[in-house]
């Protein structure tokens, strides 16, 4: 099989713990670039929280999905071809929600993080995006628009549970862990397998073509969607017999080994 698209989740996936894209992993995908597949990076981060490295990755004439899905931007035009936020209404139930859930909430306004309140877990966002935080005195006051998504955060164990609340109490939005205590919510039908399908109709790939990896539950479905499936072996435990193929883990080149066994053999 030719494949034709390899698309990547950043965060435990293509980037290292410390956040790099490691010299192997770097060096392979130049070369899935030479022989012309297209090398779409596909994160829950922000935009602006992708675009460095998708310059370090010479991705100039690719496409990029960020925020689980809710957002596809045409490196080589510079402009956003397709977005789906959640409505102003909509967010305010979420807020309402975590308050009654005890969960800590942000979202994304003119590119900073915004938030009622502090926590580790908000620390740890403003750390991978590198996005200010706007802290307010009234979420609701500050969020008089729509937004492409939000995040409940808090500790890993009850989080879980409160995925399997939400997903009850809210059927109508997209719901789904992107780290132990990141709990992303998005409008119905976004997730990151909906924008590959987008893309690859436009590009006239076929399903069969294309190569997901991932680790983690926002990247179930697009793991699952693609013609090979692959999760490196730092997978969320529950999710490792969800895929075609186990590679080695984030820090251990997985993305690397992705390409040398399906795509330049």
């Amino acid at each position: 099989m030719k494949y034709k698209m390899l698309v990547l989740d950043m965060d435990d996936t293509l980037l290292t713990d410390d956040h790099k894209i490691s010299n192997e992993n770097k060096e392979m995908l130049f070369k899935a670039q030479e022989l012309g597949v297209y090398v779409i990076l596909a994160s829950g981060r922000p935009t602006p929280a992708m675009l460095p490295f998708a310059k370090e990755l010479q991705l100039d004439n690719s496409y990029m999905i960020s925020y689980n899905g809710a957002v596809i931007t045409d490196l080589k035009e510079d402009k956003v071809i397709f977005e789906q936020t959640l409505t102003q209404k909509q967010i305010h139930e979420l807020y309402d929600y975590s308050l009654e859930s005890k969960t800590h909430i942000i979202t994304y306004i003119e590119g900073k993080i915004v938030s009622e309140t502090d926590s580790e877990y908000i620390d740890v966002e403003k750390n991978i995006t590198g996005l200010d935080h706007n802290k307010v005195s009234s979420f609701k006051d500050a969020v008089t628009s729509s937004a492409v998504k939000c995040i409940l955060l808090e500790e890993p164990a009850y989080l879980k549970e409160v995925e399997k609340d939400l997903k009850a109490a809210m059927p109508h939005l997209s719901v789904c862990m992107s780290k132990p205590f990141f709990l992303e919510v998005a409008q119905n039908g976004i997730d990151k397998a909906a924008s590959i399908k987008i893309l690859a109709k436009k590009l006239n790939i076929h399903q069969s073509e294309i190569i997901a990896v991932g680790n983690a539950g926002n990247d179930l479905t697009m793991v699952e969607y693609a013609g090979l499936g692959v999760w490196v072996d730092n997978v969320t435990p529950e999710l490792r017999d969800r895929a075609n193929v186990i590679v080695a883990s984030n820090n251990d080149h997985g993305v690397a080994e992705v390409v040398r066994r399906f795509i330049l053999n």
